[in-house]
C-alpha cells in the first residue's frame, strides 16, 4: 500500500521537483516515508523561516518552485514571514504542511501544534491555501498549484494535509499524470495598438521588472529596435548586460532618471508593479509617467495598479515581447529625437556616476572587488548598506544574479538561507554551479545566524560577506534625520568569526581590497561555507587611501 504521503513524493518527482526544505517533526514524518527512496534531495534548516527563505533563493536561481515540508502550528507561523517575502516578489513556493485530523479541525481541544484555522493564517501570503480532505484530491490540487507556477503570476501556495489523510491508501493515484500549462499568449488587437504607439514614438522608454526576467533576449532586441533607454527593477537586473548602451540601471528613484522618464512620450512597462521600493525607495514621491503608458503583465489586476495604462495587455512577458517585435515590423518607425536613446542614456549614466558620495563609492568598490574575483557570482542580499548601494550602482551581465530582501516585503535575515537555496538551485556552468555570495549586515545576520550550521551540514560553499557596522545604522540615521533620539539601534555585536568557526565554518576578516581578494580566492576552494567579516569603518579608511 502506498500512503498519501508516499504518493505525494512520487507526484512531486513527476513535476520535476528535485529539492525539498524541511524540519522533520511528529506531524510530518509521513511526508518523509517515501522521500529516502526518491530522487529528491532534502536539506534541514534550523528554523522554518529558513526553510522558506531557502526555497525562495532556490526558486530564483533555478526558475523552479521551491518546496517545503512544514509541521502544523509553530512550523506554519514560523514560515509565514518567508512566504510574505516570496508573495511580494512573485516567487513560486509550494508549502506542504500537516494539520490536525479531519475530525479535530478547529476543535480547540489543546491538541499538539493546534491552530484554530491554519489556512486563514496564511491567506494573506499565499495565492491560495487548500485543505486536502481526501487523498483522492491530491492530483487535482497539485495540478492547480503547478498551473499557477507555470502559467500565472507565481506566488506561494499552501497545501495542508490532515494527519489521517496523510496515511490513507492512495495506490490508485500513482498513475496520475502531471499537468503542464503554457503561458498566456498576447492578444493581437492589444499588440497592434501597442506596436503602433511604440513605432510612432519619438522618445520611447522601457521599464522592465522581475516578471519579464525570462524575456531578456527579446527585451534587448526590442530596446535596440526602438532605440529606447531601459530601466530595470532590482529583480530584473541583468536583463540587459552591464555595458549595454541603452541601460540606465535601477535608478528610478533618483531625480535625473525621473526626469528622463518624464520626458518619454511612450513608456512600455513590462512585468513590473511600478511599486514604491523600485520607483520611490526614498519615499519622496514625484515619480511620474506623463507619456502614454503601455503595460504588459501576467496578472490582470496589476495592469491597472499604481499607474493606469493607455493600453494594457495581459500576457506572458516573453510571448508579449516576441509579438511586439513581429508587429513592429509592419509599422514604419518615426524619426527619433537626435538626443534620445543611446545619447540620452549615456548622458544619464555620466550624470549619475558623478553624483555618488564617498560611502557609495567605497561600497561599490567592495562589490566590484568581489565581481573581479568571482565574475560568475550570484549576489543574494539582505537589507544592508552595500545592497542599498548596489541596487543603484551594480549591474550584472545576466539575470538571476542579483536579488535581495531590501525591496517589497523587506525582511531582515533573508540573505543567508536564501543564498543556501540559491546555490542548490544554481544552474551548473561547465559542470559546476556558479558561486553564491551572501551580502548581509551584522544586524540581519543575527536573525538567521544558525543557518550557517545548515550550510555546513549540506556542504554548501556559500560565501557570507558580513558588512559589520555594529548595529542598525540605516535605521539610526533615519531616526536622527527625523529628530528622534536613537533607541534600540546600537545592539550588541558578537564575535562573528568565533561563532562561525564554532558552527563549522571557515571564517576570516578582511580590511582591504587585497585581503578581501585573498579571502575570496581561499573560499572558492572549499566545499563548505566561509564567512568573511568586513568592518565598515576599516574598509572605508582603506579604500580612501
Amino acid at each position: 500500500m502506498a500512503t498519501c504521503g508516499e504518493v505525494l513524493v512520487k507526484l512531486l518527482e513527476g513535476y520535476g521537483v528535485e529539492q525539498v526544505f524541511g524540519i522533520p517533526g511528529v506531524h510530518t514524518v509521513e511526508l518523509y516515508r517515501g522521500l529516502a527512496r526518491s530522487s529528491i534531495n532534502h536539506v534541514t534548516p534550523r528554523h522554518e523561516q529558513g526553510a522558506g527563505f531557502m526555497a525562495d533563493g532556490y526558486a530564483r536561481t533555478s526558475g523552479k518552485p521551491g518546496v517545503c515540508f512544514i509541521i502544523t502550528g509553530p512550523g506554519m507561523t514560523n514560515i509565514t514571514t518567508a512566504m510574505g517575502q516570496a508573495y511580494a516578489d512573485s516567487i513560486p513556493m509550494l508549502v506542504i504542511s500537516s494539520v490536525q485530523s479531519r475530525s479535530q479541525l478547529g476543535g480547540g481541544r489543546g491538541k499538539l501544534h493546534e491552530l484554530p484555522n491554519q489556512s486563514a493564517l496564511v491567506g494573506g501570503v499565499a495565492a491560495f491555501s487548500h485543505t486536502l480532505m481526501s487523498a483522492s484530491e491530491l492530483p487535482a490540487v497539485l495540478a492547480r498549484a503547478f498551473a499557477l507556477f507555470q502559467a500565472g503570476r507565481p506566488r506561494p501556495v499552501h497545501i495542508e494535509i490532515p494527519l489521517d489523510v496523510l496515511v490513507e491508501d492512495a495506490d490508485d493515484l500513482l498513475a496520475s499524470v502531471p499537468v503542464h500549462i503554457d503561458r498566456a499568449g498576447a492578444a493581437p488587437s492589444a499588440v497592434n495598438r501597442m506596436a503602433e504607439r511604440l513605432a510612432g514614438a519619438q522618445r520611447p522608454l522601457i521599464l522592465a521588472g522581475g516578471g519579464a526576467i525570462d524575456a531578456a533576449a527579446e527585451l534587448t532586441e526590442l530596446a535596440e529596435r526602438l532605440d529606447a533607454p531601459v530601466a530595470l527593477t532590482i529583480n530584473a537586473k541583468g536583463m540587459l548586460p552591464s555595458g549595454h548602451p541603452l541601460l540606465i540601471g535601477s535608478t528610478q528613484s533618483l531625480v535625473a532618471t525621473r526626469a528622463l522618464v518624464a520626458d518619454a512620450d511612450v513608456v512600455l512597462a513590462i512585468g513590473t508593479e511600478l511599486a514604491e521600493t523600485d520607483y520611490d525607495v526614498t519615499f519622496a514621491g514625484g515619480f511620474e509617467i506623463p507619456g502614454q503608458l503601455l503595460r504588459v503583465d501576467i496578472d490582470p489586476d496589476q495592469t491597472v495598479r499604481n499607474y493606469p495604462p493607455h493600453v494594457a495587455l495581459v500576457a506572458d512577458s516573453r510571448n508579449a515581447a516576441q509579438a511586439l517585435l513581429s508587429a513592429l515590423a509592419r509599422y514604419p518607425l518615426a524619426e527619433r529625437r537626435n538626443d534620445w536613446g543611446q545619447v540620452r542614456a549615456a548622458r544619464l549614466r555620466e550624470e549619475l556616476a558623478a553624483g555618488w558620495d564617498a560611502p557609495a563609492l567605497a561600497q561599490t568598490r567592495f562589490l566590484e572587488t568581489v565581481l573581479h574575483e568571482l565574475p560568475e557570482a550570484v549576489f543574494v542580499g539582505d537589507s544592508t548598506q552595500p545592497v542599498y548601494t548596489g541596487n543603484l550602482t551594480f549591474n550584472p551581465d545576466h539575470p538571476r544574479r542579483w536579488f535581495n530582501a531590501s525591496t517589497g516585503y523587506g525582511t531582515l535575515g533573508y540573505a543567508l538561507p536564501a543564498a543556501i537555496g540559491a546555490w542548490l538551485g544554481g544552474r551548473p556552468e561547465q559542470g559546476a554551479r556558479p558561486p553564491v555570495v551572501c551580502l548581509i549586515g551584522d544586524g540581519g545576520l543575527q536573525f538567521t545566524l544558525p543557518e550557517l550550521a545548515s550550510a555546513v551540514e549540506a556542504r554548501v560553499p556559500v560565501i557570507v560577506l558580513l558588512w559589520n557596522n555594529q548595529g542598525y545604522e540605516e535605521i539610526k540615521r533615519y531616526m536622527v534625520n527625523r529628530s528622534i533620539e536613537p533607541v534600540g539601534v546600537d545592539i550588541y555585536t558578537p564575535d562573528f568569526i568565533g561563532v562561525a568557526q564554532a558552527l563549522g565554518c571557515a571564517a576570516h576578516s578582511a580590511g582591504s581590497v587585497e585581503q578581501l581578494r585573498g579571502a575570496l580566492r581561499a573560499a572558492t576552494d572549499r566545499q563548505g561555507p566561509t564567512l568573511i567579516e568586513i568592518d565598515q569603518t576599516q574598509w572605508m579608511k582603506a579604500v580612501a587611501q
